[in-house]
């Protein structure tokens, strides 16, 4: 059956023409949409200042339209949002690509350096619930269902006191309830503030990883009545230490079960594979995602984890740094991974950049799920090192019957806009159907990449409810005719996209089944399905 799919695949490949151009336009000063990511960058170069700028979307009223939340940094050395120039942000979807800030009376301005966010309902009362992970000190805000949020952190049992960059939601023992996943990056503040660089000519540096020691995941255990119990260590996910950037979920071996992918920084990644009695084993070198094919570890950076080939298998891209490639990890169907960078030609258009945000959407609507990355070095001074730039433009690379090309060029004259880019999360945000998307930038204003594509594709939006799985059927894999997506809030760098799930297909080609597994394995099909809409699902009662 996977050698006909792939020879009806290379059939296809050499029957189409290239993939129809993505183009986008910045609406975000327009829309309201004036945030600015405040690192506090010092002449000491802290690392903490380069890894902010997680975003993430989501409806949090209950309107239908999906607003914006921005994680944001604090003052050093007293790790306070000293000013409201600090503030985590919250902006309300309007309509009309119109956003209204709401951080005051939400009750989101947070505390301390925050980097990551994660969106989902944990205690399953249908409205969207955040964390905020950060530099010594992560939030749990409970969603109050009018138009505030509660700090209920230290209520639910969850206590972290170390450098969180990012975190994730899932539900790892099918128990209908959403489970916590924290990454770690090192130890702050480091043993010894070591000087990096060149010291004769005074320039001084971001350090390389390798001087920061690096930290075990943690994963808590959703038990239910707001209440959370850390299960790292009885799990396994405690025993690996790593420097994490980001978590990505889904099952790439089909067992049922929900498996995490974690990028490392400059180390191998990690892919936990979930043994279905409440124990993980670390299996990313025995998969083929720990490294590439070279051998050698990349500054891992954001993370998707879906299927971008329509095979059926949920494959992991990855951005890196200059030099490195964005690596793209293939799924065999075999309970493995092949790399893939260059055989999906993605290898060569990504060598000569930096990305952080990264997520697999079909943004021309032709059936094929195209990458977008949020891109700029680290480094804010490689341009005196390496022949590279710091601030960077976005870019996109659509997907041509699985392999990839840099659309970047066709996008838009605003896209070329070089940036300090960070984070990215990604919604129809003006209910057109095309995805949309919205990047941080270091110091600078955010952008909101309105989708204004020419294309007559179809489109479908499937947005979920789990009776006896979670609320928000993360975790569950759906099937709209041969292509494949999962339901995941944990997209990117440090980010969050919590829309439900998006399919694009040619016009004239969308199917009217639509199929679904649940969180645990129950099937349920949707027949009769119309295209260009939303469509809601509720999970049938009687497969309890």
């Amino acid at each position: 059956m996977r050698c006909f799919r792939l020879l009806l695949s290379a059939c296809a490949l050499l029957a189409a023409g290239p993939a129809p151009p993505v183009r986008f336009r910045d609406v975000a000063d327009a829309a309201g949409l004036r945030f600015v990511l405040e690192n506090s960058a010092t002449p000491e170069k802290r690392m903490i200042e380069t890894m902010i700028g997680g975003v993430a979307a989501f409806d949090y009223n209950q309107d239908g339209r999906t607003d914006i939340f921005f994680t944001n940094g604090a003052a050093i050395p007293s790790m306070r949002k000293e000013s409201p120039k600090y503030w985590n942000r919250l902006y309300r979807n309007e309509g009309g690509m119109k956003f209204t800030d709401v951080t005051r009376e939400a009750g989101l301005a947070g505390e301390g350096y925050s980097m990551g966010a994660a969106a989902a309902d944990f205690d399953n009362d249908g409205l969207v619930d955040l964390f905020v992970a950060g530099v010594g000190g992560s939030r749990l805000y409970r969603n109050l269902g009018n138009g505030k949020f509660e700090d209920v952190t230290a209520k639910a049992g969850i206590h972290d006191d170390q450098w969180a960059v990012a975190a994730g939601w899932l539900d790892f023992d099918n128990d209908g309830r959403l489970d916590l996943w924290i990454v770690h990056y090192a130890q702050w503040p480091p043993a010894s503030d070591r000087f990096c660089g060149d010291s004769e000519k005074r320039i001084r540096i971001y350090c390389h990883p390798k001087y920061f020691q690096g930290l075990p995941n943690r994963l808590y255990r959703n038990l239910g009545g707001g209440k959370f119990e850390d299960v790292s260590e009885a799990s396994g996910v405690g025993r690996h230490a790593g420097r994490g950037m980001s978590v990505a979920f889904a099952d790439y071996d089909g067992d049922g079960f929900i498996d995490a992918f974690v990028t490392n920084d400059n180390e191998p990644n990690f892919l936990f594979r979930n043994l279905g009695n409440g124990k993980f084993e670390e299996t990313g070198l025995a998969a083929g995602v720990a490294l590439l094919d070279s051998g050698k570890p990349v500054a891992s950076m954001g993370a998707d984890f879906r299927d971008y080939d329509n095979d059926g298998w949920p494959d992991v891209s990855v951005t890196a740094l200059f030099g490195e490639t964005y690596p793209l990890f293939r799924n065999t169907g075999k309970g493995g991974f092949r790399d893939a960078t260059y055989s999906s030609r993605l290898g060569r258009s990504s060598a000569r950049i930096s990305g952080w945000g990264n997520g697999l959407f079909d943004f021309n609507l032709d059936g094929w799920k195209d990458l977008f990355t949020a891109n700029s070095h680290v480094n804010d001074l490689v341009e005196q090192f390496e022949p590279t730039r710091y601030r960077l433009a976005n870019s996109i690379f659509l997907n041509e019957n699985g392999s990839f090309r840099d659309g970047t060029a066709e996008a838009g004259q605003g896209f070329q806009a070089a940036r300090a880019h960070r984070g990215a999360a990604f919604a129809d945000f003006n209910g057109d159907g095309k995805i949309d998307v919205v990047v941080s930038a270091l110091g600078e204003a955010a952008e909101l990449w309105e989708n204004i594509s020419e294309t007559d594709g179809e489109w479908l939006i499937v947005k979920l409810e789990g009776v006896w799985s979670n609320r928000d059927g993360i975790g569950a894999r759906l099937r709209w005719g041969n292509q494949w997506n999962v339901m995941t809030s944990a997209v990117g760098y440090a980010s969050s996209s919590h829309f439900g799930v998006h399919f694009g297909a040619p016009k004239g080609q969308a199917p009217d089944r639509l199929e679904i597994w649940w969180p645990g394995g129950k099937k349920q099909t949707v027949a009769g399905v119309k295209a260009r809409r939303i469509v809601f699902v509720r999970q049938q009662e009687e497969d309890r």
